[in-house]
């Protein structure tokens, strides 16, 4: 993977960084475009793929204060909006957009490009991620819209953004996460690694809200989570104890559903020959790929 972030970074960082006048003259693959100019800024439209949906009220305000006393250095890049006449859609540059109406522009410079929408989002993720602006969960949800919509795999989109694939792996299982701890990912509460070490806890909302009003660092987390007798290993707190060891048949057949399955499988008896199967997985794309096992469409993001 080593060897795709020397060759693949730059071509997708290089051509993007042409548009907006980074590198110059550049030979590569970068989308074709049309001159600088300058565009009203009630013509322009936020890119409704931009995985970055919380924009620092600080930050902008600095930004304002350097646009006013100096422009816009780099000028804003956007697409035509099909059937909509002299409007465009941001495809990089939203949080000058904004600062720049804080700062009473009336007009601010674009170029122009041609491209689809999965290079829109391909661009609109790479800028905020190089520039490391996006929190985890918005840069988790950029990766599974690009895979769910556009149907990338962890290996393709790896190389295509210059990220390995573990690094891929890991920010997208923080979707798992509750809402209520991703909430307090994207308000800067938690950190990633907060978030990551709640992964392994079973009160992760309960952890997560020690994490804000005690201080705890990841590695308290992850000690927590360390101290926590896996499920089925032992009993619980205050629970009956139950058998140690599953019938051997059971563990066969969880064995032979999980390489049928590509995930995790545990059976649970009761009884009257009842019991459960769970299927845990760990990414959106083993989601996805037990949804086009049992024939199920994924709910719309």
């Amino acid at each position: 993977m080593a060897m795709a972030d020397d060759v693949v970074r730059p071509r997708l960082g290089r051509g993007l960084a042409a548009l907006i006048g980074d590198f110059g003259d550049d030979n590569g693959e970068a989308p074709k475009s049309q001159a600088q100019r300058k565009v009203a800024v009630e013509f322009l439209r936020p890119n409704p793929r931009n995985p970055r949906r919380r924009f620092n009220e600080s930050d902008l305000e600095e930004l304002s204060a350097s646009i006013k006393l100096r422009g816009i250095i780099q000028p804003i890049v956007v697409r035509a909006l099909a059937g909509v006449p002299d409007t465009y859609e941001i495809v990089a540059g939203e949080r000058r957009w904004r600062a720049a109406q804080r700062a009473g522009l009336h007009e601010v410079p674009v170029v122009t490009v041609e491209i689809d929408d999965r290079t829109s989002l391909e661009f609109a993720i790479l800028e905020n991620v190089q520039r490391t602006d996006l929190n985890a969960i918005e840069e988790a949800a950029g990766y599974d819209r690009l895979m769910s919509e556009f149907q990338y795999s962890q290996t393709e989109l790896a190389e295509i953004l210059g990220k390995s694939r573990s690094h891929l792996a890991n920010t997208l299982r923080l979707l798992q996460l509750a809402p209520a701890i991703q909430d307090r990912v994207v308000a800067g509460e938690i950190t990633a690694g907060h978030a990551r070490a709640l992964l392994g806890v079973r009160d992760a909302e309960g952890v997560a809200r020690r994490i804000v009003e005690e201080g705890l660092s990841v590695r308290e987390v992850e000690a927590l989570a360390s101290a926590e007798v896996p499920e089925g290993d032992g009993p619980r707190p205050g629970r009956p104890r139950r058998a140690a060891e599953k019938d051997a048949d059971i563990r066969t057949l969880e064995q032979a559903m999980a390489r049928a399955l590509g995930v995790t499988v545990a059976l649970k008896s009761k009884v009257a020959g009842a019991g459960e199967i769970r299927i845990r997985y760990e990414t959106a794309e083993e989601l996805r790929g037990l949804c086009n096992r049992f024939k199920v469409a994924l709910p719309e993001a």
